[in-house]
Order: C-alpha cells, then structure tokens, then sequence
C-alpha cells in the first residue's frame, strides 16, 4: 500500500474549527461493511446501532495542558515547548519540543509566566526539534506539576487554525477522561454525552476502559511513499484484567465489539491473542496499521474524518475496506460532513 493512496481533496474550511454545541449532536456516517450501505445519521443515534450485552470499548486517557510559551535567557527570543512526557518526577526531567528548535542548546536556559515563574534549562539534544528540560523548581511535586500545567494551554493540534479558547479545556477532552498523559485527544469518544452513557446502561449495553496516551506521532506527516518503511512513535498502553474479561466474555457470547477511536483499536491490536482474545498489557506500542490488515478483536469502529494522508486514515481504511472507506469520504466531503478532532464521526459497522 502507497501513501499517495490516501490523497483526497478536502477544503480548509471543511476542518472542524469547534465542536458542535453538545457533544452528542454532531453527524454520523454509518458505513455498512457487508452491504455498503451508507446512512446520515446524528452522533446520539448510534445507540440504535447496538444490542444489550454488546461492548464498547474507550480511551481514558487524560489531555493535559502541553503546550508552553517561554523567553530564552539574554535574548528574549519567544520559544515554543510543547511537553511530551514526564521522564523524572524527582529530577523535574521532561521530554519536549521546541519550536524554533534551531535558536535553542544545550545549557540554554528558559523563563515562563509574567513573573518568571518556572525556569528550566535543556540538558540534552535528543533529536531535530526534541530536547530534554530540566525544570529548576524546589518545591514539592505536585506544587511543581500545579505551576506548570497552570502555565501550559490545550495542546490543539495545529489543524484547528485558531487561538486556544476557554471552551477547549473541556471539549478537547472525553468526559470520562481520568489517567493523565495524552498530547492528543481521542475525541472519537468525545461525541459521548453523560445522557448517551445513561442510554447505554439502560439498553444494557456493557462499556470498557483501556488508556493510550496517544501521543503527536499519530498527526506527524508520514514521508515515505512505501507504507511498509515507516516507523510510527511509540505510546504507553494499559490494559487490566477488568476489561479483558469484558472483552472475552462477549466474544464468547458473539456479541459485538466496537473499538472507540482509533488508539483504541490500536491497542486491542497491540494485546491481542492468535485467538482474537485479549490479554492485559502494560507497555508501549508503536503499532502502525494500514490496509490489508485482518482485525482480530473488534468488529465495528468508531471514529472521526481524518485528514489526507493520515496515519489514522489508514486505521480506518484497513478496518472498513479501502475502497468502500474512500468512498464514503468523498460522499463526506461532498455532504459537507466535519473533518478533523472536533470534526463529525464515522460507525464502520458489520
């Protein structure tokens, strides 16, 4: 498979720059695999979709706020750092970007807030833009992660061509989101609304939590035109017992599965057994599907409309058949359906 396969045309101002008032109410394509049927439907619908005791499987991981404006030391010079993942709470080490990476070296020192409030200084050059930052904080831990989320902003990805705004600390973020340590939402499950989790328990429908701290790599630009040469980032992935037991006992009951977001069904993938059963997994994945690819867990998906060329495209491509997925984007965009994180959503049903 080629990247110049997932090309299509898609207007800026088909990228999704809000979410839609309530989260339950934004559009729903339902793509059919077996028929090929495709309906229009709205996010709260998809209810009608499912039967008691099947499965739904989310991402609960938590957004928090990455994204940094700091001044270079002497020079004043404004510099992006965007955080990736703690890598020693004691030490206050971190693993970051920085934009413009080439104003920035070892031993520089960077100021952030009005008043100067955190200081940190880059220890170590790690690749092209990536850096490692030593924090210069002497208070306890949870002081020093008070102070510096309280400095960061929601780390919108670049798509979403606007200023960060009140609204997107809670809307970039699912409503059950409670482990920290995502850069990129799984807004997939950020179309669930508290009184569309109500429905579901009442129609007695099961849910189940696994946490991938989905992380920048999936909106990196994939560079090669052979699929097969490109290396995707790796994520944490966490799995318990609790969910794994959810998920068999309905393959045993051959209920439905469905996979929330593409981080989701990634990390499925990632635990799954030679037969289509899943074991607990704490770990990292850097899984990277594209079509062909036989699925061995879930049988239905749910997910956003992704942009061309996307790492998270191709997910939903190998899952839903190339041709009938590439097709039903083309019929999205002529239908001005909502691409992008707080775009509409797609259910790639049997």
């Amino acid at each position: 498979m080629k990247l110049s396969k997932f090309k299509f045309k898609l207007a800026e101002n088909q990228i999704a720059l809000y979410p839609t008032e309530h989260r339950d109410e934004s559009r729903l394509m339902v793509v059919h695999k077996k028929t090929g049927e495709i309906e229009h439907k709205i996010f709260k619908e998809i209810i009608d979709y499912f039967d008691e005791n099947d499965v739904l499987v989310f991402n609960d991981t938590q957004v928090f706020p990455a994204r940094l404006y700091g001044n270079k030391e002497k020079t004043g010079a404004k510099i992006e750092v965007f955080l990736l993942r703690e890598l020693n709470a004691d030490l206050r080490l971190w693993d970051v970007l920085v934009d413009p990476a080439r104003k920035i070296r070892i031993g520089n020192k960077l100021y952030f807030g009005e008043n100067d409030e955190l200081v940190a200084e880059v220890i170590d050059n790690t690749t092209s833009r990536g850096r490692t930052l030593r924090f210069l904080f002497d208070g306890e831990h949870d002081e020093f992660k008070r102070v510096l989320f309280s400095l960061g902003e929601t780390p919108l990805p670049k798509t979403i061509n606007r200023s960060v705004e009140e609204l997107d600390a809670a809307r970039y973020q699912t409503i059950f989101a409670k482990n920290e340590g995502a850069v990129v939402a799984p807004m997939a499950g950020a179309h669930f609304s508290r009184e569309l989790f109500k429905r579901l328990e009442i129609k007695g429908i099961e849910t189940g939590f696994v946490t991938v701290h989905f992380g920048l790599g999936n909106f990196r630009s994939i560079d090669v035109e052979d699929l097969t040469k490109h290396k995707m980032d790796s994520e944490q992935l966490f799995i318990d017992e609790k969910v794994t037991e959810i998920i068999d006992k309905a393959k045993d009951n051959k209920n439905n599965i469905c996979a929330v977001g593409i981080s989701t069904i990634k990390a499925l993938e990632t635990a799954a057994t030679t037969n289509g059963r899943i074991k607990p997994y704490e770990g990292w994945t850097n899984k990277f599907i594209f079509p062909p690819y036989n699925f061995s867990v879930a049988n239905s998906l749910i997910t956003n409309f992704h942009l061309p060329y996307s790492s998270l495209l191709m997910v939903a491509t190998a899952f839903g058949e190339f041709d009938l997925i590439m097709n039903a984007y083309d019929i999205a965009v002529k239908e001005n359906y909502r691409f992008g994180s707080y775009g509409d959503a797609m259910l790639i049903i049997d």
